[in-house]
């Protein structure tokens, strides 16, 4: 039996006008954020960072690929991975199709990795996606963007992620938690190891020397972490409009390639 309020075509419309106003709102609101963002400061990367790309190394302008923005997703999959981020690869099934669209607006849309490049691409190949994927194996780039946390901050419990320091160690309890047993296990890990990677996404801009007189010049303009990215989540999107909503229940989401048929 359905345990909803039931209620006539009239009471549905007077609660969805409703509704619509704060929808609206809300559509507002976001305007006004994504104002806020492009109204941060840029802050100039003089750091040098090298990634291993399809096309062989590349420096951190090399990946914008000829465009004057960068939007980054920082994928989950470390050098001791197995497979990548069962959630982070639910968000990038969204990307092959955004990648064309970005471009011809002048944005490339690239992911980035600890994991060396031969395993992610061995994961690109069983997922079937054809956007950009970084290797920042051996460089700073994941620590100084704060989505990759050595053992020993870790072991510490003093991490900074999300702009705060935070401990994500489970409790002695939390060890044995089932859901964080799923997670760890789906990638090949223990959670320790799993969780000294983050999901985030962050922006760039480059300022190109029409002289060539001078190097380009790479500027940081955004990143955000942990629910910040739950924009990025077409599938989300998708069941805050279904009747149950997200309907959350432990780890109920997989890889494409791992659901039962149906």
């Amino acid at each position: 039996m359905i345990d909803h309020k039931i209620g006539t075509r009239e009471e549905w419309l007077a609660a969805r006008l409703e509704l619509l106003e704060a929808e609206k709102a809300l559509t507002r609101q976001g305007d006004q954020v994504a104002r806020q963002r492009q109204e941060l400061p840029w802050v100039r990367v003089d750091k040098e960072y090298r990634f291993e790309t399809d096309e062989g190394t590349a420096s951190l302008a090399d990946l914008f690929e000829g465009r004057s923005q960068l939007l980054i997703y920082h994928f989950m999959f470390g050098p001791d991975y197995q497979a990548g981020c069962p959630s982070c690869s639910a968000i990038a099934d969204g990307f092959n199709g955004s990648v064309v669209h970005l471009a011809d607006h002048d944005v490339t849309l690239c992911a980035v990795s600890q994991a060396p490049l031969a395993k992610l691409q061995a994961y690109k190949r069983r997922m079937g996606w054809s956007f950009p994927w970084a290797s920042s194996f051996g460089s700073d780039f994941n620590y100084d963007f704060r989505v990759t946390h050595t053992k020993e901050e870790w072991q510490s419990g003093v991490v900074e992620y999300n702009f705060r320091s935070m401990d994500v160690r489970p409790s002695e309890s939390g060890e044995e938690n089932p859901v964080l047993v799923e997670f760890a296990s789906s990638v090949g890990t223990d959670w320790p190891t799993y969780r000294q990677q983050g999901p985030g996404m962050s922006a760039f801009a480059l300022e190109v020397d029409e002289d060539e007189d001078e190097d380009d010049v790479v500027y940081h303009t955004y990143s955000t972490y942990e629910r910040g990215v739950d924009g990025l989540w077409g599938m989300f999107q998708w069941l805050d409009r279904a009747p149950l909503g997200r309907n959350e229940t432990g780890f109920w989401w997989r890889r494409h390639d791992e659901y039962d048929s149906q």
